[in-house]
């Protein structure tokens, strides 16, 4: 069975938490940082074997030095989650988050970090032309990963026209817009559409949206960093609903 690799302390121990299952063997140096000998000990609380390295070695192991002094050896094969579970999971609180062809993986990171703060109930991406669910993504995420579905679509339209059908409103960022992100209150079932970086939404992807929504940019710049902007719309969405109850 084939193998992946999983490094920094915040993705590790979600892992553990969540799939110890999954979980081979974790790789730690410095076994007198508090914070690894507690993650040490997680590991073997969870049946996980656990040998020594030196930091060069862990490097070379994953191919950076953002790796905090650890790395999780996990199986490979562990299914996404399922797009027809989504829309079976649908209900007034549901919220998503489509992705429309993220390219840079601490980009996918942060927003299913994110994400996992806002309590979205998943993150959607296409299957082809964009970033996958890697050892990167996860150290981002900072444990995200671990705790958000990440659904992967074949067809993105088609799944926005299923979410449509389902009685999901489906709200797209883009600097074409009229409104502002803060004309809506985003009752009832909510999908956010963020676009790749540069590009944003494509046109079949804004035509499948209900709206359309911007944010105000009143300085120099055109845009912001899309896992910015996916943090700002997520918890406008979350300020907006917190005002109904």
């Amino acid at each position: 069975m084939s193998t992946s690799l999983i490094y920094g302390i915040h993705a590790i121990s979600r892992r553990l938490e969540q799939a110890p299952q999954h979980c081979r063997r974790l790789y730690c140096a410095d076994k007198r940082s508090p914070r690894l000998l507690q993650l040490i000990e997680q590991a073997r609380k969870a049946k996980v074997e656990v040998s020594l390295e030196s930091r060069a070695q862990l490097s070379a192991r994953c191919a950076t030095d953002k790796h905090q002094g650890c790395v999780l050896e996990t199986d490979a094969t562990e299914p996404l989650a399922s797009f027809e579970q989504c829309l079976a999971g649908i209900d007034d609180q549901t919220l998503l988050l489509v992705l429309d062809g993220l390219q840079d993986p601490h980009n996918l990171g942060a927003c299913l970090r994110t994400a996992d703060a806002c309590g979205v109930d998943a993150v959607i991406i296409p299957k082809d032309r964009a970033v996958k669910l890697n050892a990167t993504v996860r150290k981002v995420a900072a444990g995200g990963a671990e705790t958000v579905p990440l659904i992967e679509v074949t067809n993105l339209a088609r799944c926005l026209k299923d979410l449509k059908q389902a009685g999901v409103w489906i709200y797209g960022s883009s600097d074409n817009a009229s409104a502002s992100l803060y004309q809506h209150d985003y009752a009832g079932p909510v999908a956010l559409v963020m676009g790749a970086e540069g590009a944003g939404l494509r046109r079949l992807t804004m035509d499948s949206c209900d709206h359309l929504v911007k944010l105000p940019m009143l300085g120099q710049v055109e845009s912001l960093n899309v896992s910015v902007a996916t943090g700002v719309c997520l918890y406008e969405i979350l300020r907006s609903r917190s005002s109904k109850d």
